[in-house]
Formats: structure tokens, C-alpha cells, sequence
């Protein structure tokens, strides 16, 4: 995945909603070979496997101190900063919300053509504490990204029938 794409991604997914324009996502784009290094050595299994395989490897991160950019994200609340500064509510919040962000990134990135393994099977305390050290980032997921091969995908699983999923009252 080239930079130009990455931006063309980052501008189609950045204007979705988030509560109160938060926007706490942050990624870790690995591109170098020890940058990758690193995120494969919390990797095990299949994961590691597609990882190793993929032209783009990312981490899928939460700022946990995301109300220090509150002034800039939401000027027209001029004490938005004061309605986070519990660390237990405000960790909780950003990750909820780089949850709702990855699914727009996702969407995204499918919307370029391209496709992603999202990856919850990781060392996640071991991923944070060799590379976001030192900072207020935790991370969320491992994504893969890159051109699907169309060989390695399998058949397509079952979804649920509409009237199960909404639900009228």
C-alpha cells in the first residue's frame, strides 16, 4: 500500500462521527522490516502467518489522551477537556470509539479495492509495552492490509436473515 493510498484512505474515513468528534484512532503503520519484526514476534499461529505474508502491516491504536486535542477537534466547547479527565472513563472511551473508527477504516479500505484481516489474536500487553512505551496509546487490534488474493479466501460464511437483525417495536 503506497503512502498516496494511505492518505486517500485517512481522507474518505476522517470526516465519520465519532462521540463529541473525539477521534481517537491512531495507527501504526509498520513499513519497515523492524517495525514488522516487531509486531510479528506478538503474533501467533494463522496470524502470524497472514501477517508475514502481508505488503501492510498495521496496529490498530486507542489515544488514551485524546482530550488534549479537544480544543482543536471540538473549539466551540471551550471545556470539553474537564468532561474527561477521569483516566478510567476516558481510556474506556477511546476505545470504544477507535472501534466504531476501525469500522469506517475497514470500510475504507475496502472501498479502495483493497481488503484487511483484522486480528484480535495477539500478545496485546507485550505489543504495547515494545512499541507504544512511553506513550498514551493502547493497542486495539492487528490489521493486515493489502490486495486480496482471491485463493485465500474461503467460502463465504452464513449471515443472519434481516428480521433478526432489525428489529422493529
Amino acid at each position: 500500500m503506497s503512502d498516496a493510498q494511505i492518505e486517500a484512505l485517512y481522507d474518505m474515513v476522517k470526516w465519520a462521527p465519532t462521540t463529541m468528534n473525539i477521534q481517537p484512532l491512531r495507527l501504526i503503520v509498520a513499513k519497515s522490516a523492524g517495525a514488522k519484526a516487531q509486531v510479528l514476534e506478538h503474533l501467533g499461529g494463522s496470524n502470524r502467518e497472514q501477517a508475514e505474508a502481508a505488503p501492510l502491516l498495521t496496529v490498530v491504536c486507542a489515544e488514551t489522551n485524546f482530550h488534549d486535542t479537544l480544543a482543536e477537534v471540538v473549539p466551540h466547547i471551550p471545556n470539553a477537556r474537564e468532561f474527561f479527565l477521569d483516566d478510567e472513563r476516558r481510556e474506556a472511551t477511546a476505545r470504544h470509539q477507535t472501534w466504531l473508527q476501525t469500522g469506517y477504516l475497514i470500510l475504507g479500505i475496502r472501498a479502495l479495492g483493497l481488503g484487511c484481516g483484522p486480528m484480535l489474536g495477539y500478545d496485546a500487553a507485550g505489543l504495547d509495552a515494545t512499541m507504544l512505551a512511553n506513550t498514551s496509546l493502547v493497542s486495539t487490534m492487528v490489521m493486515t492490509v493489502g490486495v486480496p488474493d482471491p485463493t485465500g479466501y474461503g467460502e463465504r460464511r452464513p449471515r443472519l436473515d434481516i428480521d433478526r437483525v432489525v428489529l422493529e417495536r
